[in-house]
């Protein structure tokens, strides 16, 4: 019964409600266990109730990156700069998928965004040198 008791929270008026799981933060424990497929369902169910959701996008590009879904994991990416043009994440992830496709002119653009506002934060240093870095050395192969 506890099951029916956390599936279903009483209102106020005795009436039974429905609650809503929370897919987000199920697909990233399915991601810590490897079961990437599980979690892009998950991605895709939390996508469902919030089709703007930056944390769902980024996560769930990453996940397809990790599964070489790569066209998909870019098309996420692309959906994720959509919603926000300044996402340094999405720039930085979409920038190193073009570069294996051997788009360097466009993931070049991708890196300087991302450059240009950088993200924050105890990690962001080896982003930041690792996108500089990148960015020297597709300097020269790209128009």
């Amino acid at each position: 019964m506890s099951f029916w008791k956390r599936l279903f929270r009483r209102r106020r008026d005795g009436e039974l409600k429905p609650q809503r799981l929370d897919y987000l933060n199920e697909a990233l424990a399915l991601e810590r266990q490897g079961d990437y497929d599980a979690a892009l369902t998950s991605y895709r169910l939390a996508l469902r109730d919030h089709p703007t959701d930056l944390r769902v996008l980024q996560n769930m590009a990453i996940a397809f990156t990790k599964t070489s879904r790569l066209d998909e994991a870019i098309r996420v990416y692309r959906r994720a700069l959509e919603v926000d043009q300044t996402l340094a994440g999405a720039h930085y992830g979409i920038a190193f998928l073009l570069i294996r496709r051997g788009e360097t002119e466009v993931a070049a653009q991708h890196l300087r965004v991302f450059l240009g506002h950088p993200p924050r934060g105890q990690d962001a240093a080896q982003w930041i040198e690792h996108a500089e870095r990148t960015l020297a050395e597709i300097g020269g192969r790209s128009g």
